[in-house]
């Protein structure tokens, strides 16, 4: 039985759902980049990186090859590129509601 559209979807969500993953996308927005270098931007255990990198490999979101003795990941389609770009302005869109809210709690408290 195929698993439905939404359920796909809920899955592929729950895959960016983890911040080491999401600055790995960031990372990778601007260019193939190195397990180290990724290592060095990230600052967390090895271990961890590589788990999280495997989640994003086994998705399809990142692509991995070895050049000479390190593993160089990529995007695997940059339409992961518009997606942040997406979660950007939805969360800008955000935070702007809520500061004017704040503005108007802040305001009424003065009266």
């Amino acid at each position: 039985m195929p698993v439905p559209l939404y359920q796909a979807k809920a899955d592929f969500f729950r895959t960016l759902g983890h911040p080491v993953r999401i600055r790995v996308l960031e990372l990778l927005r601007d260019g193939p980049r190195p397990v180290r270098e990724l290592l060095n931007e990230i600052e967390v255990e090895a271990s961890n990186l590589s788990q999280q990198l495997a989640v994003l490999r086994r998705t399809g979101l990142v692509s991995a090859v070895r050049e000479g003795g390190s593993v160089v990941y990529s995007l695997a389609t940059p339409d992961v590129v518009d997606l942040l770009a997406a979660a950007r302005r939805i969360l800008t869109d955000m935070i702007t509601g809520q500061g004017e809210l704040l503005a108007e709690l802040q305001a009424e408290a003065a009266e």
